[in-house]
């Protein structure tokens, strides 16, 4: 199952094992329960500290396997095979299990280990998935912190009947307890923040105890950790704040025009942001969102940033860098049926609608390149357009057109989603050249038409475009001294992560040049 290479590689991995580990399995008759066993022997292989327990306990769920330290009264088990973009979450837990620290800083470790109920979680997850290992990851770690929590990954693939059951048509979505309880990317703080009834108290409580910085960067994607990386550099107190660190990079699956990666995948180059950020003496802050920015009243005075529960940080100087979020149809129907029916990930949950019929809104290049993706696992894909011509470039328009399975209507504006109270079973749109109303009958609505900035609580505060994007100057200056912003935020014209990451340096060299002017005595 494992080749040579993730043989060589898990090997040395594991040689960190301080614990003994125990896979014990719960098999069945399946070839995937064969495949399964046939992994977990390669691995017990590889480590003296490793063995494979065919236990076959008549788990719910089979083929699968819990990763067991003797003595210890930890519960994480994986239904399924986690290989894919799940293998790294197989090879944390592993090391986890075996006595390997949990990379996370003391307060939220103390947080986990101090959660004082009985914590069930069940995450239904897709190998293609990029974000469900960081959920897996962050059960999986909590898990082996605090006895209280329990963790099951489901490869929804190989549960199908539990999936259909359950209705899930994205992924991660965790149960908690029996009951469904969130989805989407959520890491240990996102877990704590919601369970934990006096984080948010601590996290204000932290707050007050932080001096003035010279540069705080509000936002965690590809601006805001290169223009606090160049910040720090220079010798300047800096500080972080974000909900999480990555952005939209860890919604992205491949990267192929990221400089000196020929191919990267999002939440690998995410990690890279950390590590590189870890190097520095930043003040990194989350999960923590902005709500308000005062700026300082004259030359000299200090900015003051808001955030929830009358907390807040001072600055000599701000750079926004908060990026943008998908933008939504804001039709009828549509909010009611997300996640089910209605999503914008084509790798995570395109497996869930193999061989229905479903529609692509939106004919720019993310729209063309899930179509094509999309195509080679549903049914009939539909691409809807608004304008007349599809904005894709054209070597996808080529691909798209050769595909059998594929529609495209241009001209199309949405007009409601339709459902039957459980499922997406229809888009209505209007056809704009004749004015007629239609109905496309789908399962799935893959919503794929741009950006917003994520820029509404600064209305008022900063000069904006129509499109919500804050105007900057060619440094990052804003219309108000002292603050800068820089990418998705900001009116740079390409929304690239290489562009970010320049305007993200450039706005903290600005942010240091502000400072060193504003600062120089008089003459």
């Amino acid at each position: 199952m494992l080749d040579a290479n993730l043989q060589a590689q898990l090997k040395s991995y594991l040689e960190k094992l301080t614990e003994d580990v125990v896979l014990a399995s719960s098999l069945d008759d399946s070839s995937k329960a064969g495949d399964l066993a046939e992994m977990l022997d390669e691995i017990a292989a590889l480590s003296d500290r490793v063995t494979h327990d065919r236990r076959n306990d008549h788990n719910e769920r089979r083929p699968s396997f819990a990763i067991e330290r003797p003595g210890a009264d930890i519960s994480i088990r994986f239904a399924g095979i986690p290989l894919g973009h799940e293998f790294s979450s197989l090879v944390l837990a592993l090391l986890q299990v075996g006595g390997v620290p949990v990379k996370e800083d003391d307060a939220t470790i103390e947080a986990v280990k101090g959660l004082d109920q009985d914590l069930e979680f069940v995450t239904y997850m897709s190998l293609s998935c990029q974000n469900c290992p960081t959920v897996v990851q962050a059960l999986n770690a909590m898990a082996t912190l605090n006895p209280r929590i329990k963790h099951t990954a489901v490869e929804g693939s190989l549960f199908q009947d539990e999936v259909n059951e359950k209705n899930i048509q994205a992924v991660p979505t965790i149960y908690l307890n029996g009951e469904e309880w969130g989805a989407g990317r959520m890491d240990i703080a996102d877990f704590v923040e919601r369970l934990d009834d006096s984080a948010a108290e601590r996290m204000a409580e932290s707050l007050k105890d932080k001096d003035p910085y010279d540069v705080l960067v509000i936002g965690g994607g590809s601006a805001a950790v290169a223009a606090a990386i160049y910040a720090v550099r220079k010798g300047l107190r800096t500080g972080l704040v974000a909900d999480r660190i990555g952005g939209q990079i860890l919604d992205t699956v491949g990267i192929e025009n990221f400089i000196s990666y020929p191919y990267a995948e999002g939440p690998q180059i995410a990690a890279k942001f950390i590590e590189h950020m870890d190097q520095y003496d930043i003040d990194v802050i989350k999960p923590l969102k902005a709500e308000s920015i005062t700026p300082a009243a004259a030359e000299g005075d200090l900015h003051t940033v808001g955030f929830a529960g009358g907390n807040e940080l001072k600055s000599k100087t701000l750079i926004i860098a908060t990026g943008a979020r998908w933008r939504m149809l804001g039709v009828p129907g549509e909010e009611e049926y997300r996640n089910k029916g209605v999503t914008f990930c084509p790798h995570c949950d395109g497996p869930f609608f193999k061989g229905k019929n479903i529609a692509v809104v939106g004919g720019g290049n993310s729209g063309v390149e899930a179509a094509i993706d999309l195509a080679g696992v549903v049914g009939h894909v539909t691409v809807l357009e608004f304008m007349e011509d599809l904005k894709a470039d054209a070597v996808l328009q080529r691909k798209l057109k050769s595909m059998p399975n594929v529609d495209i209507i241009t001209s199309a504006r949405s007009k409601e989603v339709v459902g039957d109270g459980s499922n997406v079973t229809s888009l209505v749109y209007v056809d704009r050249d004749t004015d007629e109303e239609k109905t496309l009958d789908v399962s799935g609505i893959f919503v794929q038409i741009g950006l917003l900035p994520n820029t509404e609580w600064l209305h008022g505060v900063v000069d904006m475009n129509g499109r919500g994007e804050i105007e900057i100057e060619p440094n990052g200056a804003t219309s108000i001294p002292g603050i800068f912003a820089a990418g998705d935020a900001s009116t740079e014209p390409y929304k690239q992560i290489v562009t970010s990451l320049g305007g993200g340096a450039t706005a903290g060299l600005a942010a240091f040049d502000h400072l060193i002017r504003t600062s120089a005595p008089e003459a």
